[in-house]
């Protein structure tokens, strides 16, 4: 017996021959695309592997510090795979983008606005996207594989996880336009999608560059985004300052939120979508079809502060368990939530922060004393003193007596 693959030459005589039936970079790719939507996914693009296209933005962003304590986005070696993929994957040819949507639904208005609650951003409402888009994104590599006359194809996929650019290619997939506020904006759909990227060595049939395909929309005139950010993240369009970016400051920092920036997060307790719900291109968002996105009840949309000032390590794990809100662990949710109790300004609020200045982390505890001078009244001053006489971390203590840092 021999084995052909077809498109060669095949001269046997006595022999049985049989073929193997290679798909076309162009067949693939399509039967990969409808592969894409099977499993869930409401877009998807094909590009050559390559560096990001705004690489260099990227790294003025970082030489810059606006990248703030986020220091693995300035590592050398992340920087050198952004630089050059085949560090992810030897013999990479082709990146595969999707996006996933994820809205559901808007806030009643009365709930967004009531400050006894805390706001969280509309992602994380349900489960958590890597659990969904990971595996996903593994059965998409692994059907790859077993293509008809794939061959030795290899594939790693990520989402939000590796050193990839993600908006950056997925632009270049034409899965959007990049936004004044440095997202990526489905001219049809809006901003509520989530990316994920399957790198593989096979090749691939590519969607057309940007220069060869019908302009998106842009943002034109509209600085909506801009005008909107409370804290100001934004020095320039298309420029975001993660130093000052309410998602930043609630997930990504682990130390103490600056003192200025504090009376203006409201009450965000994890994230933040200001600059998405003003965005008049997300008026064209449909609820997601993906059931895990949405929330099992209005508290996990939109929990109340004095719950989340109760957590303990226990109840945080049982209620954020299936939660991208885990990633951040209870101490800095509740050093969240702390602030947002003392932009609430209850004297409701009171009791749980004065419990709070024995929680064993001092950042909690340095937290709820900004709360309580935010607050004010008898019991809260009287809670401070007292803890100012057993502190002993000297940050906590600036915290109690209102000192700068």
């Amino acid at each position: 017996m021999i084995l052909f693959r077809k498109g060669e030459a095949s001269i046997a005589h006595g022999r049985d021959i049989i073929f193997i039936m290679e798909s076309s970079p162009e067949s693939l790719t399509a039967a990969l695309k409808e592969q894409t939507r099977a499993l869930g996914f409401n877009r998807a693009g094909v590009i050559p592997a390559g560096p990001a296209r705004r690489l260099d933005a990227y790294l003025r962003w970082v030489a810059a510090g606006q990248h703030g304590e986020m220091g693995y986005m300035a590592r050398p070696d992340r920087l050198a795979r952004r630089h050059d993929p085949g560090l992810i994957l030897p013999g990479v040819r082709s990146v595969v983008v999707v996006g996933l949507d994820y809205h559901t639904a808007d806030l009643p208005p009365d709930v967004a606005a009531d400050p006894s609650r805390g706001r969280i951003s509309n992602y994380a409402w349900g489960v958590d996207y890597h659990e969904i888009m990971t595996p996903r994104l593994e059965a998409l590599a692994d059907w790859l594989r077993r293509q008809p006359g794939a061959g030795d194809v290899s594939s790693r996929v990520y989402v939000d996880t590796g050193a990839i650019l993600e908006r950056d290619h997925g632009e270049t997939a034409g899965l959007g336009f990049t936004g004044k506020n440095t997202l990526l904006i489905n001219p049809r759909r809006g901003s509520w999608f989530f990316l994920g990227v399957l790198l593989t060595t096979q090749v691939l049939a590519y969607d057309p560059p940007p220069a060869e395909r019908p302009p998106l929309p842009g943002c034109g005139r509209c600085t909506r985004c801009l005008s909107a950010c409370p804290t100001a993240a934004f020095p320039a369009p298309y420029v975001l300052d993660a130093r000052r970016c309410i998602s930043y400051l609630t997930i990504e920092l682990k130390s103490w939120i600056p003192l200025e920036l504090r009376p203006l997060l409201g009450n965000w307790v994890y994230g933040c979508d200001v600059c998405q719900a003003v965005c008049p291109f997300n008026r064209f968002a449909r609820p997601t079809g993906e059931p895990a996105f949405y929330p099992v009840a209005l508290d996990a949309a939109a929990p109340p502060l004095l719950e989340l000032l109760a957590l303990d390590e226990e109840s945080f794990a049982r209620r954020f368990t299936d939660s991208p809100i885990r990633r951040i662990k209870r101490d800095r949710l509740v050093r969240n939530a702390c602030v947002a109790a003392g932009n609430w300004g209850s004297l409701a609020a009171v009791p749980p922060l004065v419990a709070l200045l024995a929680d064993g982390s001092p950042l909690v505890r340095g937290h709820a004393a900004w709360a309580l001078r935010r607050i004010g009244g008898e019991p809260a001053h009287a809670a401070l003193a007292a803890a100012l006489a057993s502190e002993d971390s000297e940050a906590v203590r600036r915290e109690i007596k209102g000192e700068d840092f």
